[in-house]
């Protein structure tokens, strides 16, 4: 990781904002700017220092991933540590999406008490819109992450069959997924049949796939912090007419979205082309979520393709196209795969075959 570059940039915008530090509490943010994945812990940058404070259970760890910084080692409430990791700074940037009201109330407090005077302020995005252009060597590990979600798709295919409950194939796909390389999967694994499937983040229940019904399968691995992110949508047996139809439109309006993309639009820009072929079929109000979103050491991060987002796309993004068109009773189609912005214009990693009938 090319640690040294991503704290140059962050340093960058930091002086552009007249923000003298920023105090790093959001675990992926952390993870991106110094290496070290530890579950706790918080990073100061400075224009001249990068510290991490974590506590003595992550000691060693730090300074294994983290080995360009300076491990502070914290103990008990805030109120013990904080005043002297900021002693002598005047203007400390932190994460206003992350950082809940308590803790800041608990941050102003502590400073009260020390008369320090230290001016807390919030930032918003500035380390995620760093983190949503990807260096190579992202691109290459959530490369292994697409593989390895893409593969368990086809061992679907295999082990599929009519009378299996949604739990049992979920458990199925996280146990192939882990045993082909995974780490612990980035986001709870939806396999949701029949009507369930008109339920975007259906959770899988007991309930056994019928055939002629849509099986709505959406999931991710993840390899060296990094995330995939994969839906398909099949049926056993005969489909009826309405699977057809649906699925046909869904696929259009993700075939459509992908070849339209090019580097400048934004990110409404791109979801309004996958919306309007669902209006024009009739489907309009069953398309209820946005078109897609960005991947990375999150499953879902920068960049947004939704109806009102203003982020321009730009190589090196990395993000899914994932239409859907939900029918209450019925089910769902979602057709997802993951791109990444190269040369201008998207390549789609995710490999996984395109079948509406399975068998």
């Amino acid at each position: 990781m090319k640690i040294d570059n991503r704290l140059q940039k962050l340093r960058q915008r930091l002086s552009e904002e007249d923000i003298e530090a920023i105090f790093i509490s959001q675990p992926e943010n952390r993870h991106y700017l110094s290496g070290f994945d530890g579950s706790a812990g918080f990073l100061l940058i400075t224009p001249q220092k990068s510290t991490l404070a974590t506590d003595f259970r992550y000691i060693e760890q730090a300074k294994g991933q983290a080995p360009d910084y300076e491990i502070f080692q914290i103990s008990g409430n805030m109120v013990n540590w904080f005043p002297e990791l900021v002693a002598g700074l005047g203007r400390l940037g932190f994460e206003a999406g992350h950082i809940t009201f308590a803790m800041y109330r608990q941050l102003t407090d502590i400073l009260n008490k020390a008369q320090s005077q230290l001016k807390l302020i919030p930032t918003d995005g500035l380390v995620e819109s760093l983190r949503a252009i990807k260096e190579p060597e992202e691109i290459e590990l959530i490369t292994k992450a697409v593989a390895i979600s893409d593969n368990a798709i086809d061992h679907v295919h295999n082990i599929i069959h009519i009378g299996m409950s949604e739990k049992e194939l979920a458990w199925e796909i996280e146990k192939f997924m882990r045993e082909n390389g995974s780490e612990s999967i980035p986001f709870d694994i939806i396999v949701a049949s029949g009507p369930n499937s008109a339920l975007p983040h259906a959770q899988p229940s007991s309930r056994a796939i019928c055939s002629g019904e849509p099986i709505l399968i959406d999931i991710g691995a993840r390899v060296g912090g990094y995330s995939s992110d994969l839906s398909r949508t099949i049926c056993l047996g005969v489909p009826d007419d309405i699977f057809n139809k649906v699925y046909n439109t869904v696929l259009g309006a993700q075939l459509a979205a992908l070849a339209i993309i090019s580097e400048g639009m934004t990110g409404g820009q791109i979801d309004n082309v996958a919306r309007t072929v669902i209006q024009e079929a009739g489907y309009g109000e069953a398309f209820g979520h946005s078109l897609g979103h960005g991947v990375g050491l999150a499953p879902h991060e920068q960049p947004r393709l939704s109806p009102n987002s203003p982020e321009y796309f730009v190589d090196g993004m990395v993000f899914t196209v994932e239409p859907g068109i939900y029918l209450s009773g019925w089910g769902g189609v979602r057709i997802e795969d993951l791109a990444v912005m190269e040369n201008g214009k998207p390549r789609v990693i995710s490999q996984a075959r395109k079948v509406g009938n399975d068998k």
